[in-house]
């Protein structure tokens, strides 16, 4: 079920765990940590068992079974905090499957002596999506809650926290391993789109706690890219006269295809594509490595056009 691929040596890891879920706010989380510190892969859990496949995939014509969501665990050897496992996983399973599949997860973070378990999730409130978001937290143990009211986190006194991202803590406490969920505001109307906002929020505790010294900047950057495109949006849909004029049935595509490119990929990964795209136009055998980045990050159909383009300047060059 769970592949090593390796076995470090970690000292009293932390388990900072993430499925996607509401204003993807757990799942980028991680995977700006992921991005931005030397996280290395090390095991893989191979989740058929927890995904039945609906129907099959048609490509060019040929069909065939979808592969299955799996999730990955990644560690972090900090020099003087306790070393750190992040565990993303691609999707969340139906909920017959959600505990089992938690305990998977609970049984291998015990076998690597892990001593808690951090969890990400959203808080959607009836908010504009310019206000600042809010952390609040839930957790296993009042001595972890006090630690992290200490950081400006808000403690959620009652309510429910839906998901794998929920559902891990229990489980781990069952298991004996104390555990805390992280929560950021997000608007209600935005819950399928990413929010940088919560995602900053949820970072800046942990920052605070595990003295990751991360720079923020680029989710700064973010956040606002995203909250003006969002301005644009709502004042089409709402009919608002606009100086200069309304916007055109093609400013509008643009607009929805910016976000929803926008919001799939973290900066630094965009930028690296944009880099080896650079690489492949000088040397199309670069391709090979530009299409594995693409399909990592199942993002391939919205650069199909200009990835087979590549080969269009080849031959027109005479390279064959």
């Amino acid at each position: 079920m769970i592949k090593e691929v390796s076995k470090p040596k970690l000292r009293s890891p932390i388990l900072i765990a993430a499925w996607p879920g509401m204003g993807e706010v757990a799942y980028r989380s991680a995977l700006f940590l992921r991005e931005v510190l030397d996280f290395k892969m090390f095991a893989k859990l191979e989740a058929a068992d927890f995904f039945k496949p609906a129907g099959v995939v048609v490509e060019k014509g040929i069909l065939s079974l979808p592969r299955m969501p799996a999730g990955f665990f990644y560690y972090y050897k900090a020099k003087k905090q306790p070393d750190v496992i992040l565990f993303i996983g691609e999707a969340q399973p139906p909920l017959e499957y959600g505990q089992e599949l938690a305990r998977a997860v609970v049984k291998f973070a015990k076998k690597n002596k892990t001593k808690i378990i951090i969890s990400f999730a959203a808080k959607p409130e009836s908010m504009d999506h310019r206000a600042e978001s809010r952390a609040w937290i839930a957790s296993t143990h009042k001595d972890i809650a006090d630690k992290f009211k200490g950081f400006g986190a808000n403690v959620l006194n009652e309510g429910q926290i839906s998901g794998l991202n929920g559902l891990i803590l229990g489980v781990g406490k069952n298991a004996g391993i104390k555990g805390i969920c992280l929560l950021a505001e997000i608007p209600f109307y935005t819950v399928q789109i990413e929010n940088p906002r919560a995602n900053l929020s949820l970072l800046k505790v942990i920052d605070k706690y595990l003295n990751f010294n991360l720079n923020l900047t680029p989710l700064v950057k973010r956040a606002k890219f995203i909250e003006s495109e969002i301005d644009k949006l709502m004042s089409y849909l709402k009919g608002e006269s606009q100086t200069p004029p309304p916007l055109s049935d093609e400013d509008i595509d643009k607009i929805k295809k910016d976000l929803s490119t926008y919001t799939k990929l973290p900066q630094s990964v965009r930028e690296k594509i944009e880099i080896l795209f650079r690489e492949a136009r000088k040397d199309i055998s670069k391709a090979r490595q530009l299409k594995e980045e693409l399909d990592h990050w199942n993002v391939y159909k919205d650069y199909e056009d200009k990835f087979l383009d590549l080969f269009k300047r080849d031959r027109r060059k005479g390279i064959h």
